[in-house]
């Protein structure tokens, strides 16, 4: 396998990435096709998954696997996991990219739905995709998870605590996981994308022109290093900009 810069570096790899229909999931997503990863891409929006998929092929990409499901749903991925055993018997890349912002509010005036979507969709889902996925990324030749975390677990400013707190959470399963994984060919590491124009930006931070930022597409390469059999960094947090 070719493992420098240019086209192809993901050819054969079997690539599942949530969130994948729109911001920083699509624009993983539109960088390991034109890589040539076979892709299941996962999120709710349907419609978003097929622009994604069109993108992907009108780029030369294979046809993707599109699952549009609401990832709180831990039974459903599961049955991710039976799926892609019986058709591939493996999976050698996950990324774990889907999140909700939750609510910005002080923390005594959290809702407790809230606060319980939050949860179930930044960690929970990524413990149901790590019991689902496990066992297939050792069937790998090199397995590779990538979760998407944020530079807010430094800061943990006012205001902030749903996000932060399930961040913080993700943060620890991934290294607890990672520590479980030394002995084996998987590798699991926390990715930091810095600061995107994404939808979840604008909402945090309606007042920001958005036309500053950079968008996703711009940090795709750092996803597509550390999902390549010669990445071999295991439990560690890496940022974006270290790697591109």
């Amino acid at each position: 396998m070719n493992e420098t810069s240019g086209s192809n570096r993901l050819d054969g790899r079997i690539a599942l990435v949530t969130g994948a229909s729109r911001g920083i999931g699509a624009a993983v997503a539109r960088r390991f096709g034109a890589e040539g990863a076979q892709l299941v891409l996962v999120a709710r929006t349907v419609g978003g998954l097929e622009e994604v998929d069109d993108d992907v092929r009108k780029a030369g990409g294979k046809p993707a696997t599109l699952v549009p499901l609401d990832l709180a749903d831990g039974d459903a991925i599961d049955r991710i996991g039976a799926a892609l055993y019986e058709r591939h018997g493996k999976l050698d890349v996950m990324v774990g990219n889907a999140a909700i912002l939750g609510t910005l509010t002080p923390t005594g005036h959290i809702e407790p739905k809230i606060w319980q979507q939050a949860f179930d969709i930044n960690v929970t889902s990524n413990w149901r995709l790590i019991r689902s996925m496990d066992p297939l990324l050792r069937q790998s030749d090199a397995g590779r998870a990538i979760f998407v975390t944020s530079g807010i677990t430094a800061m943990n400013p006012a205001y902030w605590a749903t996000y932060a707190a399930t961040k913080a959470a993700l943060e620890a399963l991934v290294e607890c996981w990672a520590g479980e994984l030394g002995k084996t060919g998987v590798k699991a590491n926390l990715l930091d994308p810095g600061v995107l124009r994404t939808a979840m930006r604008a909402r945090a931070f309606p007042g920001e022109d958005p036309k500053t930022l950079a968008e996703p597409d711009s940090i795709a390469e750092a996803f597509v290093r550390m999902a390549l059999p010669s990445w071999t960094k295991n439990g560690e947090r890496v940022t974006a900009q270290s790697l591109i």
